[in-house]
């Protein structure tokens, strides 16, 4: 269990990185279900759980000082659970939340601590040293990604066991219950996603997108690729309605 907790602890180095300085999204749940269920030798079950913790985490965006759970350790810890345990991948978004607030709220001190380190970083501006303000800023990413690396090791060589052994002890009213809040979750991200994106006249196409889904029992790639098929048509149709006013416009002034 040593060398898969270490592969996993560099792979949160990398992620924990990317979600503030890469940003080429590869800390996402999604991608870090595919990693971890390669690392740990059951890639279904470790995208099955990245989907289904990339669900929740689509709607949770920081806004403004409100940071949402800490996606990268959330997706790490709840894959990694659900492969350990053999637990349903529902149960495992009951636990890589309250574990993402936690560490999200780590994280948050540790930038406060940081922010001192700042005031070098003007004074490195002052004296124009853009080699100093790189050297600050690398630090900052070394620091991150090790904390990172440090919290996703911890927990899963040293809590394996255990945490597969306290599951199975674990009445079942309580694993079901876990199981139910875990499926409640994407519901709750999808909410606070359409909060943002909602608006009145594209309701029709929600309500035609989930009767498909729920009553006509279409898979989600071929209802996606109905909603493509309409954002196609819809932006070709305004394009050509633009060129024919555009067309008329240069008419009336030509008159």
């Amino acid at each position: 269990m040593f060398s898969e907790a270490l592969m996993i602890a560099l792979w949160a180095f990398i992620a924990g990185i990317d979600l503030f300085d890469g940003l080429i999204h590869i800390h996402r749940p999604v991608v870090t279900g595919l990693v971890v269920g390669l690392i740990l030798g059951d890639l279904k079950t470790g995208l099955i759980t990245g989907a289904t913790l990339e669900l929740v985490w689509m709607g949770m965006v920081p806004l403004a000082g409100a940071q949402p759970p800490n996606v990268v350790i959330g997706g790490i810890i709840g894959t990694a659970f659900a492969i350990l345990t053999q637990q349903d991948p529902k149960v495992a978004v009951g636990v890589a939340v309250p574990f993402a607030v936690a560490v999200q709220g780590a994280i948050t001190l540790m930038f406060t601590v940081f922010s001192p380190i700042m005031h070098k970083a003007d004074q490195y501006a002052e004296q124009a040293d853009a080699a100093g303000i790189v050297r600050i800023n690398y630090l900052g990413m070394l620091f991150l990604g090790l904390f990172y690396a440090v919290i996703a090791f911890l927990p899963i060589y040293f809590g394996a066991d255990l945490a597969k052994s306290t599951v199975e002890m674990l009445p079942q009213w309580f694993i079901g219950g876990l199981a139910v809040a875990g499926g409640m979750m994407p519901a709750i991200g999808f909410a606070m996603l359409l909060k943002i994106m909602y608006k009145q006249e594209y309701a029709v196409f929600l309500i035609a997108g989930f009767i498909l889904a729920t009553y006509l029992k279409l898979p989600l790639l071929a209802v996606a690729g109905i909603a493509v098929c309409v954002a196609g048509y819809d932006y070709y149709n305004n394009r050509n309605n633009a060129a024919r006013t555009a067309k008329k416009e240069v008419r009336s002034h030509g008159i």
